[in-house]
């Protein structure tokens, strides 16, 4: 319950960064058109993709959890055997990968001019896209500890799975979060 209630400040939260990122928006809608010409919505697209996709690898490590198992059953390879490690694990690779793809957005619109500072867009959308990125370094984090623990414990419990369910939850919420910041950002222009 306290997940829900906390995922509950931080959608309020969020929701102040849109509503930031609109009324600027509104105010200044010509440096929109120029500022949004220089973001590369392929590569956004492919980033948002492995974003997405992360949840449904979590969701499976989910599912291994909930059936007690912790770690796989048979080969690397054999995914129908995988366990809550192994999903974990790669759904944390995916989430780093998003992250190293917004760095390297990040790098690009720099040598466009467009920073922080820069201007109302720059700002909006590096703090919108910026306090996101902090959010899916924290669910990274939280992959990291709930693997960690599984190793250190001497069996798998229903706790670990609960633990496992909780860090789902928080990362499907980072995950709807951003499929609402690319569409806002990158899709309505």
């Amino acid at each position: 319950m306290g997940t829900i209630v906390w995922l509950s400040s931080e959608l309020m939260f969020f929701a102040g960064l849109f509503a930031a990122y609109f009324t600027i928006r509104n105010i200044a809608p010509d440096l929109w058109d120029i500022e949004t010409a220089k973001l590369n919505l392929p590569f956004a697209t492919i980033n948002t993709t492995i974003l997405v996709l992360s949840s449904v690898t979590c969701q499976y490590g989910v599912f291994a959890a909930e059936r007690g198992r912790a770690g796989r059953t048979g080969g690397i390879l054999q995914f129908t055997k995988w366990g809550m490690r192994e999903w974990f694990v790669l759904t944390y690779f995916m989430g780093a990968v998003f992250i190293a793809g917004q760095a390297t957005e990040y790098a690009a619109l720099v040598t466009e001019h467009t920073t922080i500072s820069s201007s109302p867009y720059g700002s909006m959308f590096y703090l919108a896209t910026g306090f996101h990125g902090l959010h899916v370094l924290g669910g990274l984090l939280a992959f990291i500890l709930v693997i960690g623990r599984t190793f250190m414990a001497r069996r798998f419990t229903h706790e670990q799975a609960i633990s496992a369910i909780v860090v789902s939850y928080y990362w499907h919420f980072v995950d709807i979060v951003w499929v609402g910041l690319f569409a806002t950002i990158y899709l309505i222009q």
